[in-house]
C-alpha cells in the first residue's frame, strides 16, 4: 500500500553532504516503492520557495544563515506561513526527521504532532559537532542537549544510520528503537561504473603502475584532508602515488595551493564524475576525526571496489569489519595515514580481495532497496 511521507532535512541538495544525499537517496528508494514523498528543507542558498526536483516536492523554508550557512535558522515570515499552510493540505502516514541540531528539526516534530502522524528522528552524528574553538564547541554541546531535550520531550522514536549514532543517542538518555542504515544505489551506480564519463588517468596522465589514491567529500579540516596530502607528500615507498581530491569546502584554497603532480585537487564533481573516478581509483582514503554517522562516500568506495583506508569514526567499521574488509585507523594524523598507505601500496592482491568482501557485505546490507523497504513498513 503507498505511504505519503515528509522527510524534513535542514540542507538539501546543491548543499553537499552525506545527510543530504541520505535524504534524496531515501526519497528515490521510496518513491521506487510507490509511496509519495515530500522533502521539507532551508532556503539557505535563496532559490525557488518550491518546486520539484527529479520528481520530488521540495518545500524550501526561509531562514537565516548563521556559521557560513553550515547553521541554517528557521525564519518565521509570512512566506514561512504560506509554505507550511501548502504542507498542512497533505496528509501524512510518517514524518522523518533528519538530525537533532537544528530549529527545523524541532519544526518537524511539531508539524508531525499536529498532523498527528508517526514521527521518527534520525540521528547522523557521533559526537557533538565542532567549528574547532573551544569556547564555541562548549556552548554548542550546551545547546546540543537543550534541543535534544525538546525533541526528546515531543517525539519517542529516535533511529541512528549506524550503530555508533545509535549509542551517541545514549549520551542524551535515548535508547534507539533501532537502525536505519546510510546506502548506495547500486544499480545507478553500476551503470555509471560501466561507462564512465571521464577518464580522470588519462587527463591527468597517470602511468599504468601508479597507484591512484582518491578523497571524495567536503573539504573540512576535521575530515583530515590537509593530513591525507601531508601523508602522500611524505610517502616514500616503492609505488608512485597520485592523490585525487573531489570536493569543495572551507578548506579549498588550502588544498588548491597544494597542488602538484601527484596531489591533484578536481573540485566539486557531479555524482557521475565521482563515480567514474571511484571507478578509477586503487585506494580510497577517508582520514576522517569529524562526528560522521556512516558516511556516504565509504559506501560509494566499497560499492565501486575501491580498498578502503578510514578511521574508527561512525558507521565505517560496520563495513568493514577487519583488516580482510579494508583498513580502519586508529587516528587520522599525518604518520599514521602515511604507515597505513606504505603498508597496503604495494600488496595488489590483498586489496583486490579485501575490495571485493567489502563490496559483497555492501550488496547485503546496505544498498536503498533494502533501507527503503525497511522504512516503508515502518
Amino acid at each position: 500500500m503507498a505511504k505519503k511521507i515528509c522527510i524534513f532535512s535542514s540542507h538539501y541538495f546543491p548543499y553537499l553532504g552525506g545527510v543530504e544525499s541520505y535524504t534524496y537517496n531515501l526519497a528515490k528508494g521510496l518513491m521506487k516503492k510507490g509511496d509519495k514523498v515530500v522533502i521539507v528543507t532551508s532556503n539557505d542558498m535563496r532559490l525557488k520557495a518550491y518546486e520539484k526536483v527529479d520528481g520530488i516536492p521540495v518545500f524550501r523554508m526561509p531562514c537565516f544563515n548563521l556559521l557560513a550557512g553550515r547553521f541554517p535558522v528557521s525564519k518565521p515570515n509570512k512566506e514561512y506561513i504560506r509554505l507550511h499552510q501548502k504542507l498542512m493540505q497533505v496528509s501524512f502516514d510518517l514524518v522523518i526527521v533528519n538530525t537533532r541540531f537544528y530549529l527545523h528539526s524541532v519544526y518537524g516534530i511539531c508539524f508531525a504532532r499536529k498532523q498527528k502522524t508517526k514521527c521518527i528522528v534520525l540521528d547522523h552524528g557521533t559526537s557533538h559537532m565542532t567549528i574547532g574553538n573551544p569556547f564555541w564547541d562548549r556552548v554548542g554541546s550546551w545547546y546540543e542537549h537543550g534541543i535534544t531535550a525538546a525533541e526528546k520531550y515531543l517525539c519517542k522514536d529516535f533511529y541512528g544510520v549506524s550503530s555508533d549514532c545509535c549509542g551517541w543517542l545514549s549520551h542524551f538518555n535515548i535508547t534507539a528503537k533501532g537502525t536505519i542504515y546510510n546506502a548506495v544505489d547500486m544499480d545507478k551506480m553500476q551503470a555509471l561504473l560501466q561507462n564512465p564519463v571521464k577518464d580522470f588517468r588519462k587527463e591527468y596522465h597517470i602511468p599504468d603502475d601508479g597507484i591512484v589514491v582518491t578523497y571524495t567529500g567536503r573539504l573540512l579540516k576535521e575530515k583530515g584532508i590537509l593530513n591525507l596530502i601531508k601523508a602522500v607528500t611524505q610517502y616514500r615507498g616503492s609505488q608512485k602515488l597520485y592523490l585525487m581530491i573531489a570536493g569543495d569546502g572551507e578548506e579549498l584554497q588550502q588544498v588548491q595551493s597544494q597542488a602538484s603532480d601527484r596531489v591533484i585537487p578536481l573540485g566539486r564533481l557531479s555524482f557521475e564524475g565521482v563515480t567514474a573516478l571511484l571507478g578509477q581509483t586503487d585506494i580510497y582514503c577517508l582520514p576522517t576525526d569529524y562526528p560522521e554517522g556512516f558516511p556516504t562516500s565509504v559506501l560509494e568506495a566499497a560499492a565501486a571496489q575501491c580498498f578502503i583506508i578510514t578511521t574508527t569514526r561512525g558507521g565505517s567499521k560496520e563495513l568493514i569489519l577487519d583488516d580482510s574488509y579494508g583498513m580502519i585507523m586508529e587516528n587520522n594524523q599525518t604518520n599514521t595515514i602515511k604507515a597505513a598507505l606504505e603498508d597496503t601500496a604495494d600488496k595488489t592482491e590483498y586489496r583486490k580481495k579485501a575490495a571485493r568482501r567489502a563490496k559483497d557485505r555492501l550488496l547485503k546490507n546496505f544498498t536503498w532497496e533494502i533501507i527503503a523497504e525497511q522504512v516503508h513498513n515502518l
